[in-house]
Formats: structure tokens, C-alpha cells, sequence
């Protein structure tokens, strides 16, 4: 079938948070991120502060208010810090906003046109789960920096990238009996279809569980994972979740690197903190996963996971929460093959996550 929604990839994720300044900080310094470009007062922007940050082919916004009463200070003393846009490239806005709407979108921003001496940057944007939005991003008339109203950052000293190079998936959490809706939505709406299907006996230990869908668009460049609650005896991560944010959002951004051993120990170093499964993970996994490119003991040490499925193998860890509250969280993922998710870590992960959320009194 043809494609009527054509997504040329990810074009930037938007954080709305309580200080972008910070934030852009703690990317750089901590995730090495490079600082592009930045809008607020300087640049005639009166009620925001934002910075641009790129490393690989990610792009990372982070925005916040410069007024109390703005909706980006409420949707963050809502939410907390946590993303707000997923923007998607697109040949042409009006055609996307057009195929979508037809089909259910809720059309939040019809297309505009921003416009400065670098050209004509034209976006539109349509409701998604809770207070998340989509946005359809057309640059080919643009070569500016990042966007009207923005400015290029001088560096001062040198970025030290940690090998991430794309984004490979983002998890979103919704409540009990709310992913089908979302999984049809998307099939609908934006022409996406599902990739695979995790049950609550795929997911489970023996006081929570989690369902999962994983949904694709035609290219399989935009792989969005919907996760919600399972019956059980006690509140999983995603009732955790639910609970800190306040609603259905993006969990977790799992970022791909060609190095994870790398980037990981990098990651270490400056202080990032990962979940640690049992070490008792890792007494078979050379019989269950069987040859790799990489050192067993090294991915002990370190904390990686390795899953293998029909077409390959991957490997994967996940951080911490990124902020005080148990809400957004990231993963480094490094494919060989594997179009899967680590379903043979899921049980492993499920009980380093149950231990993390009892020490936080969430259980």
C-alpha cells in the first residue's frame, strides 16, 4: 500500500522543563550534546528560553517559560521535566496535516509559515496521548540554523560526544485499556502499523505486570512503542509513571550508539546512573544468546544487556530517571540485526525496576 504519510525521520524532540539553561548544561556536559543554537529574549522571543542540542542525528530542544502564568510553566509544574513535541520531518506539512486530518487528527497548530533572512520554515502540529503533541517539520526552504527566532551558540571549549547517533525508538505510557485505542489511532491516523506485540506474560514478575505494542510507520524509521498497566498485585512502572506525570507521556528515549561498551563507560564516568539487574542475569547468557562481537565480562561489568532474536542480537541498558521524579528515563541500544526490543531481558528488568520503585516507597 502506498504511504500516505511519508516521515523522512525525526526531525527534533522538545523538552518543556523548568530551566532550558540548566538542562542544555547537563546535556552537553553529561550526555555530549552539542549546543546549536538558542531563542529567548536576545533573539525577540519575549516568553520562552530555548537551546538546541545535536549529537549524531539527534536533536534535542529544551524549553521553558519566562512567565508564571505560560502554559510551558504549567504543562512542567504538571508533568514535571518531560517531552513535549515529537516532531517529524516531512516533505510537505500541508500534505500531512491534510491525510491526518482527514482521518481523526486533532489538528493543534494548522500549517504556518516562520520566516527570516534564511528562508521559510513551515510546521504543523496534532494532539497525541495526554499532553504530548506531533509535529510536522518542512525545511526545504529553510537554511538557517534551526529555525526562525533562533540564533547559532558560540562554543566555549570542547564537546565531548559520547557516541549516540540516532534515536532508534520512544516509549510512550498510557493508562489501563488505553493502548488499543492508541495502537488503532495510529493505524488510522498516521498509517502506522504493528511491529510486535508483548502480553502481561511477556512483561510480568510476580506483583506487576505491563502490556506493550510497538507500532511502525511505512519506512520503519519511527518506532513507537505504547505501553499501559496490567492487572497485578502491586502498582507497576507504568502506574509509577502514570502516577509522577500526571497522565499518559514518553517514558523513556532509547538512543543508539555504534560503541554501547563505549559510550556506557563514558556515561559512567560522568556520573549516570543505570539500572542494575541481578548478577545472576548474566551466570547463562552466553548459552542463551551464544556468539557476540563483545567481551561477556565486560558487559557484566558494565551492566549490559544482550538479547537475541531471529535476525540478530542487540544490546541495551537503561539509566535512571532523569530527574526526581520516577518519570522520563533513557536507553543506549546497539543493534546487530535485532529489530526487537530485549524481550528475553524483560523479566530481569522488571525486577531491577520493582527494586527501584520499592526503595522509593511507589511499590
Amino acid at each position: 500500500m502506498q504511504d500516505f504519510l511519508p516521515i523522512q525521520g525525526y526531525d527534533h524532540i522538545e523538552f518543556y522543563v523548568g530551566n532550558a539553561k540548566q538542562a542544555a548544561h547537563f546535556y552537553e556536559k553529561v550526555f555530549g550534546f552539542t549546543p546549536v543554537a538558542k531563542s529567548g529574549l536576545e533573539t525577540g522571543v519575549r516568553d520562552r528560553a530555548s537551546y538546541v542540542l545535536r549529537q549524531g542525528n539527534i536533536t534535542f530542544v529544551f524549553t521553558c517559560a519566562l512567565t508564571p502564568d505560560h502554559e510551558i510553566a504549567r504543562h512542567q509544574a504538571l508533568h514535571g521535566d518531560g517531552v513535549k513535541c515529537i516532531a517529524l520531518a516531512v516533505a510537505d506539512v500541508e500534505a500531512a496535516l491534510r491525510e491526518v486530518k482527514a482521518r481523526g487528527a486533532t489538528i493543534v497548530q494548522p500549517a504556518r509559515v516562520f520566516e527570516d533572512d534564511a528562508g521559510a520554515l513551515k510546521t504543523g502540529v496534532i494532539r497525541y496521548a495526554g499532553d504530548t503533541v506531533f509535529k510536522f517539520v518542512e525545511r526545504r526552504n529553510y537554511r538557517g540554523v534551526f529555525a526562525p527566532g533562533y540564533k547559532a551558540i558560540e562554543l566555549r571549549g570542547t564537546v565531548r560526544p559520547v557516541g549516540l547517533s540516532a534515536v532508534d525508538h520512544m516509549v510512550t505510557n498510557v493508562h489501563l485499556g488505553e493502548m488499543n485505542y492508541w495502537v488503532g489511532w495510529f493505524q488510522q491516523v498516521m498509517g502506522f502499523s504493528q511491529l510486535c506485540h508483548f502480553s502481561d506474560q511477556d512483561i510480568s514478575t510476580e506483583y506487576s505486570a505491563l502490556m506493550s505494542k510497538v507500532m511502525e510507520n511505512g519506512s520503519g524509521k519511527i518506532k513507537l512503542p505504547i505501553n499501559e498497566p496490567a492487572e497485578g498485585r502491586k502498582k507497576s512502572q507504568i502506574d509509577e509513571y502514570l502516577d509522577w506525570y500526571n497522565g499518559p507521556g514518553i517514558q523513556h528515549i532509547a538512543m543508539s550508539t555504534k560503541d554501547i561498551c563505549a559510550s556506557v563507560r563514558e556515561l559512567r564516568e560522568r556520573d549516570i546512573d543505570f539500572l542494575r539487574v541481578p548478577d545472576t542475569y548474566y551466570e547463562d547468557l552466553r548459552q542463551r544468546v551464544g556468539d557476540i562481537g563483545e567481551d561477556y565480562d565486560e558487559l557484566q561489568e558494565l551492566g549490559i544487556l544482550v538479547d537475541r532474536d531471529d535476525d540478530g542480537y542487540l544490546l541495551q541498558i537503561f539509566t535512571q530517571p532523569m530527574q526526581d521524579r520516577p518519570t522520563l528515563f533513557f536507553e543506549v541500544i546497539e543493534r546487530h540485526g535485532s529489530r526487537g526490543f530485549g524481550l528475553g531481558n524483560f523479566k530481569a528488568l522488571f525486577v531491577s525496576l520493582e527494586r527501584e520503585q520499592a526503595a522509593r516507597g511507589n511499590l
